[in-house]
């Protein structure tokens, strides 16, 4: 009796823990994708400065979709046309599950949005995940 009393007291502290580590880990995925897009974004618009992406006049300098980053664009200055390529697949937001296609569900901010309310335009500027939950440190995921 008191071996089963002694599982139980074991078993509720340790359920809570394992959620928040489960959580933690999930955080540091979000994170990462969220770098690893960045970071792409960045590098596109860094190649399309250097002129090694064709613009139109008008246009931001950032990728038109997050597809854009994975299939590759023509380099301008490549006299055989290479395709530069900015990510190997697109991250799938860990708080989030994908669409049943199989698509990542990122949410959008164009350039010319505000921060402090993205809205998806003719480009990407940056992305933010759906997801209405807060974080362990107690900032929404939409805000990282």
């Amino acid at each position: 009796m008191i071996t089963l009393a002694i599982m139980a007291v074991l078993v509720t502290v340790a359920v809570p823990l394992l959620q928040v580590n489960i959580q933690r880990q999930r955080e540091r995925e979000l994170r990462a994708a969220l770098a690893d897009i960045r970071e792409a974004l960045d590098a596109y618009k860094r190649a399309s400065e250097q002129g090694r992406i064709t613009l139109r006049i008008g246009e931001s300098g950032y990728p038109p979709s997050l597809e854009q980053l994975v299939m590759g664009v023509e380099d301008e200055r490549s006299p055989t046309r290479q395709k530069m390529y900015f990510l190997r697949r697109l991250p799938v937001d860990p708080m989030l599950p994908p669409l049943p296609n199989g698509k990542p569900v990122w949410g959008l901010r164009s350039y010319e949005s505000p921060p402090n309310n993205p809205a998806e335009g003719e480009d990407v500027f940056d992305v933010y995940s759906r997801s209405d939950k807060i974080g362990l440190n107690g900032v929404p995921y939409r805000e990282w």
